[in-house]
């Protein structure tokens, strides 16, 4: 087979969606921010509804995402992201609004922005990364911090008797009835990448058919905060992050798995 033939369009495989900027993404090597950026744009790209989109970054890594995603986004001001994105989509109901979100934004100062965005069931996607702690501001302990894990501010480890137990965000908001549909995934794997991108598109379907409110969770590492190598924090997240946030579909079509 000559080159020519390994190059026709008809051969290839994989693309660089054009949704994505040719600026070098800035997250710490072996950071699964970069992956679900990709998703995220790859889904927007094949869906035809880029001119149709806007997403909403908050503070934390993800404030980052408007160098990197070609799109229209803008920032909102720390865990405020679901009240800008429903600000958005009520002017403009005709758009795809997204946020895209860090645990210590939108479980901890976004708390009540998320859980009543979600109540109302805003027509809106939020993709929320969760790492099990501040990545961007120096390591300290989250909301979504394991029991035991330590962090810059629980060196010791969280103690669930002083500092309470981790926030199951996801959990939390497919109990209430605003929200249609609710998944959990993580791209450390092409596997994992895939499911989690099948959860984007549904999630993005839902807001074409104006089904309501989708909540797709990314469990990530953050090989940095956590202090370990990019291998072995992926299987630390296997190994401790998936038995308390396990991964899957938690409700479908507004019906409870």
């Amino acid at each position: 087979m000559e080159l020519i033939d390994i190059i026709r369009p008809e051969n290839q495989v994989f693309c660089k969606t054009k949704l994505m900027t040719d600026i070098p993404l800035s997250y710490c090597p072996g950071c699964g921010h970069g992956t679900a950026h990709n998703i995220v744009m790859e889904v927007i790209d094949e869906m035809g509804i880029v001119e149709d989109t806007i997403g909403v970054a908050p503070v934390g890594c993800s404030v980052l995402a408007y160098d990197f995603m070609n799109i229209d986004i803008t920032q909102a001001a720390h865990g405020r992201a679901p009240a800008v994105a429903t600000a958005i989509s009520r002017i403009w109901p005709e758009k795809y609004v997204f946020t895209y979100q860090g645990d210590g934004d939108l479980a901890a100062i976004g708390t009540g922005e998320t859980i009543h965005a979600c109540n109302r069931g805003e027509n809106i996607v939020i993709v929320f990364v969760n790492n099990g702690i501040y990545g961007m501001t120096g390591g300290q302990m989250a909301p979504t911090t394991l029991p035991n894990m330590p962090s810059s501010t629980s060196p010791y480890g969280r103690d669930t008797t002083t500092m309470g137990f981790p926030l199951k965000m996801t959990e939390l908001v497919a109990n209430l009835p605003g929200v249609y549909f609710v998944s959990r995934q993580s791209v450390h794997t092409h596997k994992h990448a895939r499911k989690a991108k099948k959860a984007i598109e549904k999630a993005f379907e839902n807001t074409r058919l104006k089904k309501g409110l989708s909540f797709v969770e990314i469990v990530s590492n953050c090989n940095s905060g956590w202090k370990m190598t990019p291998i072995e924090s992926n299987i630390w997240m296997e190994e401790n992050m998936f038995p308390y946030f396990p991964l899957g579909d938690i409700k479908v079509d507004g019906i409870l798995k």
